[in-house]
């Protein structure tokens, strides 16, 4: 019964297209086309049996028995000659196989697969514009049970009963590709009668051709003069990712063009697409002239802001750096109100820096400042630096101007990065020269911690002495105020057993009236050190003087340097200091009970003890 039901479905009516014959005044019937196409199968190489005849079909083959003879003697062999003979003895006899015909055929070798293949495409490739295969699939997906249209996807290949839009796509694909474009292909392309065009459709083959560019630019543009579909925004974008590359520049413009005439926007992802591989291409002037067209557009459909920093950091790192392109990119970003950032700027500067084009830090900073930004103290910090280090002292100075240009003044942690990276490259000059600067415009009172980086560099050439002298200058003249960890760096230096010697102890004492002045608690762990060592008891006497401003310290300081000395093996020189000490400190009872119990006998024992822990 269910075979049965399969027959009949077969046999319902379809909507026919013409059966034309070249005799008005013959005409076949259905059943008569199918007994003569059927009688060509009958005698096959594969070994297949003559296939059993409806009664029908044997009244009628009686009744067109000339006919039904000729296809018999033309049908003994389907070899791929036969196939063409068949269908010239087809033409002779007026006589064109329609959708029907070739249904009623096909129902009568259902039992023979193979047969039915090769009849089915030859009958495709003899007729295509019958299109047999879609009207079947489309019939028995719409009407017939879905196991009907199981066993007949068994005779075929499933795409060839597929009308989803990725079989189309293959098919049109197929075509395209196959030949030069021509009336050939356009004529195989309208034969596919593919029922309607739409968007997604018209998309997914356009990206298909993607690996051939200009065939898919050729169908782009048939498919909308031809009348079939006419683009949309869609569609246009599919194209412009195809034709986005080196070669079809002058095309890929056109397309957007039109977009833009057509009201059309370039989408994110076909911006996002084409600009990276124009950055790739090294394309920089493509990609910015897309990304001002797409900045342009009203609607939110725009490059992001992580797209835009992309874009800056491909223009000053591509092997010449333009910056009329930089700045046309900061426009187009800004111009709509776009604001630039911090975290912009730092990346732009990183890659600049990166390819060693430091010396272009101050043109990338006019370029942001025409968008409305100015680098804060870190970013200061960060270029002055780097300037500076690389011994580009004229764009150092230039950033200082530039800066002051604005309004502003280079603040100080901007203005110590750029002493520091002077002292590190080991230009104390230049350094020096920026400090006085920085003095001279916004005074000494901001100007500690650099100072203290230009006593570091000082200090690591030993020359601490120097930067002695100029300590004092500065806070004699311009106020500095010295930072307390400053202080602590000259007086170490200073007690080292060769500046010492050479004058650095009395520099180092004239800094502890000053310490005392700027608040900060004098450091006396380098002196007593020092008179641990080499110091002497006249040296000894001038520290303790210098250490308070009476007649003499404490007796308890005076202790730590008798008991440091004595501690030390030093026990003479601790005598000496004793007797040129006031009476009230000789006569001390510590100073006593420390004299008597650190004999100098025991004072050599403990020496070793000492050295030992």
């Amino acid at each position: 019964m269910r075979y049965q039901q399969w027959r009949l479905m077969l046999l319902r009516s379809y909507r026919r297209s013409h059966l034309a014959y070249r005799s008005p005044c013959s005409q076949f019937q259905v059943t008569s086309i199918a007994t003569r196409s059927f009688s060509c199968f009958l005698h096959l190489p594969s070994g297949i049996g003559a296939l059993q005849q409806s009664e029908e079909l044997r009244c009628l083959k009686t009744r067109m028995r000339s006919s039904a003879e000729m296809l018999k003697s033309v049908g003994r062999s389907f070899s791929l000659s036969g196939e063409d003979e068949l269908r010239k003895e087809l033409e002779l006899s007026n006589i064109v196989i329609n959708q029907d015909s070739a249904l009623k055929i096909l129902r009568k070798l259902e039992s023979n697969p193979d047969v039915a293949r090769r009849f089915f495409q030859w009958i495709t490739e003899a007729f295509p514009g019958s299109n047999v295969r879609d009207k079947v699939g489309e019939k028995f997906q719409k009407d017939g049970p879905a196991s009907d249209l199981v066993r007949l996807k068994k005779l075929f290949p499933f795409d060839c009963l597929d009308n989803s839009s990725e079989s189309v796509c293959d098919r049109v694909c197929k075509i395209v590709k196959e030949e030069e474009w021509g009336d050939d292909v356009e004529k195989r392309l309208r034969d596919l009668n593919v029922e309607e065009f739409q968007s997604d459709l018209v998309k997914l083959i356009v990206e298909s051709l993607g690996v051939e560019p200009r065939k898919a630019l050729l169908f782009f543009r048939w498919i909308d003069e031809s009348g079939l579909f006419k683009h949309d925004e869609k569609t246009y974008n599919a194209i412009a990712r195809v034709l986005g590359i080196e070669n079809f520049l002058d095309r890929f413009q056109n397309i957007v063009i039109e977009m833009k005439s057509a009201g059309y926007e370039v989408e994110i992802e076909t911006y996002v697409r084409v600009s990276t591989r124009f950055c790739q291409s090294k394309l920089i002037k493509e990609a910015v002239d897309l990304f001002e067209t797409a900045m342009a557009y009203s609607s939110s459909n725009k490059p992001t802001p992580h797209c835009f920093c992309l874009l800056l950091k491909k223009i000053v790192t591509a092997k010449n750096l333009d910056m009329d392109l930089f700045s046309r990119a900061v426009e187009a970003y800004t111009i709509n109100g776009k604001v630039l950032t911090e975290a912009m700027l730092k990346s732009v500067l990183k890659s600049s820096i990166s390819v060693d084009r430091v010396a272009q830090s101050n043109e990338v900073l006019k370029a942001m400042e025409k968008g409305g930004y100015l680098p804060s103290s870190d970013l200061q910090s960060m270029i002055a630096s780097v300037l500076s280090r690389k011994g580009k002292k004229d764009e150092a100075d230039e950033l200082v101007d530039f800066v002051e240009a604005s309004g502003n003044n280079l603040d100080d942690k901007a203005m110590a990065s750029l002493v520091e990276g002077y002292c590190d490259s080991g230009k104390i000059e230049e350094a020096l020269g920026s400090f006085d600067k920085m003095v001279g415009k916004a005074g000494g009172s901001y100007a500690d911690y650099a100072f203290e980086k230009l006593a570091l560099a000082y200090c690591n050439k030993n020359q601490a002495r120097d930067a002695c002298k100029l300590l004092s200058a500065q806070v004699k003249q311009n106020q500095l105020k010295p930072r307390h960890s400053t202080y602590k760096l000259l007086v170490r230096n200073l007690l080292t057993k060769k500046i010492a010697r050479d004058g650095g102890f009395e520099e180092a004492l004239s800094l502890l009236p000053l310490m005392k002045d700027h608040g900060f608690p004098p450091y006396l762990d380098p002196f007593m050190n020092y008179f641990s060592k080499t110091g002497t008891s006249t040296e000894a006497l001038g520290f303790l003087k210098a250490m308070t401003s009476k007649n003499f310290p404490s007796t308890k300081l005076v202790l730590r340097v008798f008991e440091t000395m004595m501690k030390s093996a030093r026990h003479s020189e601790a005598q000496d200091l004793l007797s040129t000490c006031p009476s009230y400190i000789r006569n001390h009872s510590d100073v006593l009970e420390l004299f008597n119990s650190m004999k100098p006998n025991e004072s050599a024992v403990e020496k070793p003890l000492a050295g030992s822990a």
